[in-house]
């Protein structure tokens, strides 16, 4: 019986193949959907508001540490709330993320200074990273995976308002007030959310292996993550990339990768969950969501950029002519939750997803620039683009089991953003070398000076070369095994079958 302390029935823990109800999925997504949608939107809400705050901090030279310096500490704390989360409940681990999010949140709305601000990001992507990757966790123990595939449709949607509401919140907020309210927004929306945790079951705990912690993983997992994005996310804009830093920070983050397999090999509890990436299939999921996520970053961040300056748009025309590829990723991201739904068989739809992709990237960079042709090849990206993730994550939470279920979503989560920061250096590096005389920080104010045939050229180039990264996820996704998650009625079964 349902009681004001515990307002839902999940599943039992033993029975993860039961299905709940529309109400019951309902009342457990309203817990983790403020988590979530605060992580998504805090990856784009300063986009437009960054100038505006370098404005009144100074220090506009380094404005790209406030996106970069969240997106390091997210990236590197992911792991550690995975294992935290399988061995102390991840409802409780998620309230401890909210809990040094809004600290933080509250560090950037105080900030007087350009470090300051950017330590404070560095504080909230510490809570950030465990926002969205716990959330997807706790969906996953509390709901089975073919009732969680059922709704796909709100995760879907959840995103694609962020993705696009984040530049226009942040625009608007900007414009008619102080920016610290970005950030003191969060608050209340935090307090929110922890109540209704609150009303949701702890979940599982599993105990730790033996062995302790593994702190020299750890420490070696920080400096190969920092020294690998902070090289992609800068070479090319903040040094050359054959400088003397370059090769410095490259050196760096393959030895300590190395000293990394070397130490997670010899561990009995590996901080990294490597014992998960021995399975070929979340291997490849993982691999598979490198690629998609380069890709999709490159073209959130650059189609804008690429219709200001290669077609002499506006801001807040080019941002809209993304509707688009956010209208594909929410169609394909339905359908397929559909399909895996109705067959449980998830390999063909991201195989079929990246070819799309690629098809379309390929068709923008060789096809003559129009803007109906940008509107249609923007929406058969999406389409592509919104078949991965739905499947994916679910796949992999399938394979790992109820007691890895943190490790599985950190897995998928870290692969996202790594895939996504280096996406979006590399295609910028790429694009922005092939313009010669370029100042990254000033080519928009400067557009008007520009060759638009070399602009033009350049950015085709690079919608090239992210279709050769798209082709090469559809492969990847084509070597995973043939598996079936669940049969027709519903009922819960992994089965693999050798090729």
């Amino acid at each position: 019986m349902n009681t004001p302390d515990n307002p839902i029935s999940p599943p039992p823990p033993r029975t993860s193949g039961a299905a709940i109800t529309r109400a019951q999925f309902l009342s457990i997504f309203v817990g983790v959907f403020l988590p979530m949608l605060m992580a998504a939107l805090d990856q784009t809400l300063l986009a437009t508001a960054t100038p505006t705050i370098a404005a009144d901090l100074g220090g506009l030279r380094d404005s790209s540490w406030i996106a970069v310096a969240y997106l390091l500490a997210s990236a590197t704390i992911v792991p550690l709330y995975g294992r935290f989360g399988d061995h102390r409940g991840k409802r409780n681990t998620l309230m401890w993320a909210l809990g040094v999010f809004s600290v933080g949140s509250l560090a950037c709305a105080a900030a007087q200074t350009m470090p300051q601000l950017v330590a404070a990001r560095v504080l909230q992507g510490l809570g950030g990273g465990g926002l969205m990757m716990l959330s997807h966790a706790l969906i996953g123990e509390l709901v089975p995976p073919v009732e969680r595939v059922k709704y796909q449709g709100y995760f879907a949607l959840m995103f694609a308002t962020a993705s696009m509401g984040g530049p226009v919140i942040g625009g608007f907020v900007v414009s008619h007030v102080s920016w610290r309210w970005l950030f003191v927004a969060n608050l209340p929306l935090a307090a929110f959310a922890a109540w209704r945790l609150t009303r949701l079951p702890p979940g599982d705990r599993h105990p730790r292996a033996e062995g302790g912690a593994d702190i020299p993983g750890q420490i070696l997992f920080v400096i190969a993550c920092v020294s690998l994005l902070f090289w992609l996310t800068s070479g090319g804009h903040r040094f050359a990339w054959a400088s003397g830093i370059s090769v410095a920070l490259m050196t760096t983050a393959a030895a300590s990768t190395a000293l990394l397999a070397w130490n997670e090999s010899r561990q009995r509890a590996p901080f990294l969950p490597v014992e998960l990436l021995r399975d070929r299939t979340i291997r490849l999921s993982a691999i598979l969501i490198v690629m998609f996520a380069a890709c999709m970053f490159a073209v959130i961040f650059f189609l804008p950029i690429y219709l200001q300056l290669g077609h002499r748009m506006s801001a807040q025309v080019s941002g809209l002519l993304l509707l688009p590829v956010t209208a594909g990723q929410v169609t394909a991201a339905m359908a397929a939750a559909r399909i895996l739904r109705r067959t449980g068989q998830p390999r063909m739809i991201p195989v079929i997803g990246m070819s799309l992709t690629s098809a379309g990237l390929l068709l923008l960079g060789v096809l003559p620039p129009s803007v109906p042709l940008i509107i249609v090849l923007g929406f058969v990206i999406g389409l592509g683009l919104g078949t991965v993730m739905p499947v994916n994550q679910v796949v992999v939470q399938t394979i790992a089991g109820r007691t890895k279920l943190g490790a599985a979503s950190a897995t998928t989560s870290l692969s996202r953003s790594t895939g996504g920061a280096a996406g979006a250096a590399l295609f910028g590096a790429l694009v922005f070398a092939m313009i010669p005389d370029v100042d990254r920080q000033t080519i928009l104010q400067h557009a008007d000076t520009l060759d638009l045939t070399l602009v033009i050229r350049a950015f085709h180039r690079g919608f090239l070369c992210a279709a050769a990264v798209a082709a090469l996820g559809a492969f990847t996704a084509w070597r995973m095994p043939q598996m079936t998650l669940w049969h027709p009625g519903g009922k819960a079964k992994v089965e693999l079958k050798s090729e």
